[in-house]
C-alpha cells in the first residue's frame, strides 16, 4: 500500500509543479496588465493636467460658457447642471433600489419568478448607457412630456443606476449573517423591526459603497444625455426640474469638438474639474469599505 501510494505521488508532483509554474505565469501577466494600464492611465491624466491645469480658476468656476471668447469661457451652468441631475438621480433611485433589494431578499418568496427578477436585474445592470437614452426620449421626454429638461435627463440617469444600487444593496444584506435575523426573531420581533433596526444597520456600509459607485458612473455619463437633446450651450443657471440644462461631460464634449486648441485646454480644464468631483468620491466609498472591515475584524 506505501508502494502504490508512492508512485502515485511521483506521478502527481509533475503536475502540481507544472500548475504551479502557470499559476506564476498567469500572475505575471496580470501584474504586467495592470501596470501597463496604470501607466496609460498616468499620461492620460498627466497629459490632462498639463493642458488644464493652468485654465482653471475662479473665473473658471463662475463664468458661463463662451462660444466666442475662450478665454472668458467657464462651466458655471455645467456645474450647476450636474448637481441638478446628480441631486434628482440620487433622490429618485436611491429608495426605489433599496427598496427593491430589501423586498427581494427579505419578503419576496423563493420561486422562479424571484430568480428571473434577479436575472433581469443583473443583465440591465449591464446595459449600455445609449439604451437607455433612447428609452428615456420615448417614455420620459415624447410620453410625459417633459420636454430636454433636468428632471428628464435626471430620471434617464436614475434608470441607468438603478441595476447598480439594487444589485449592491442585495449583496449588502446577503452578507448581515443569518444569525443576526434568528436572534431578532427569537426575541419576539417581526420581520420588519428585524430588517429596520438590525438588518439594514448592519449592511448600510456596503449599501452607501453600492450607491456612491452607482453616482460616480452617473456623474460621466454624456451618451443618454446627447440622445434626449442637452443643450451644449446654456448661460443661465437651472432654477426648477422642468429648465433646460447642460452638464459636465455635455459641455467638454462640445469644447472638443471645437476648432480652436484653446477650447481643448478648456475642456481639459474641464475634466480635472469632474475628476475632482469623482475621485472623493470614490474615495468616500473605498474609506467606508475599510471602516467595515476593521468593524468586523474587531
Amino acid at each position: 500500500m506505501t508502494g502504490a501510494t508512492a508512485v502515485s505521488s511521483s506521478l502527481f508532483m509533475p503536475r502540481v509543479q507544472r500548475r504551479r509554474r502557470s499559476g506564476r505565469a498567469f500572475e505575471l501577466l496580470c501584474m504586467l496588465l495592470s501596470l501597463f494600464g496604470l501607466a496609460f492611465l498616468a499620461v492620460l491624466i498627466g497629459r490632462v493636467l498639463w493642458e488644464g491645469a493652468s485654465w482653471i480658476s475662479v473665473k473658471f468656476l463662475t463664468n458661463f460658457p463662451s462660444q466666442m471668447f475662450p478665454e472668458n469661457a467657464g462651466i458655471k451652468s455645467a456645474l450647476w447642471g450636474t448637481i441638478w441631475l446628480m441631486a434628482i438621480t440620487t433622490l429618485t433611485a436611491v429608495p426605489i433600489g433599496v427598496a427593491a433589494a430589501v423586498y427581494l431578499e427579505e419578503y419576496a418568496p423563493r420561486n422562479r419568478l424571484t430568480k428571473l427578477i434577479h436575472f433581469n436585474i443583473t443583465n440591465l445592470a449591464g446595459v449600455p448607457s445609449i439604451v437607455y437614452g433612447i428609452l428615456g426620449l420615448a417614455v420620459f421626454v415624447r410620453w410625459f412630456r417633459l420636454d430636454r429638461s433636468v428632471l428628464s435627463g435626471g430620471l434617464i440617469l436614475c434608470l441607468l443606476v438603478l441595476p447598480v444600487v439594487t444589485i449592491a444593496s442585495r449583496e449588502a444584506l446577503l452578507a448581515v449573517p443569518k444569525s443576526i435575523r434568528e436572534a431578532a426573531y427569537a426575541l419576539g420581533a417581526t420581520r420588519w423591526q428585524t430588517v429596520r433596526w438590525h438588518v439594514l444597520p448592519a449592511a448600510l456600509p456596503g449599501i452607501m459603497t453600492g450607491i456612491i459607485l452607482a453616482v460616480s458612473r452617473a456623474i460621466g455619463e454624456a451618451a443618454p444625455l446627447i440622445i434626449i437633446g442637452a443643450v451644449t450651450y446654456v448661460a443661465f443657471v437651472p432654477t426648477g426640474p422642468l429648465d433646460y440644462f447642460t452638464a459636465l461631460p455635455i459641455q467638454i464634449y462640445a469644447w472638443t469638438d471645437a476648432s480652436q486648441p484653446e477650447f481643448h485646454h478648456l475642456a481639459a480644464a474641464g475634466i480635472i474639474v469632474l475628476l475632482g468631483i469623482l475621485l472623493p468620491m470614490n474615495a468616500v466609498a473605498v474609506a467606508v469599505r475599510a471602516s467595515q472591515q476593521r468593524k468586523k475584524l474587531w
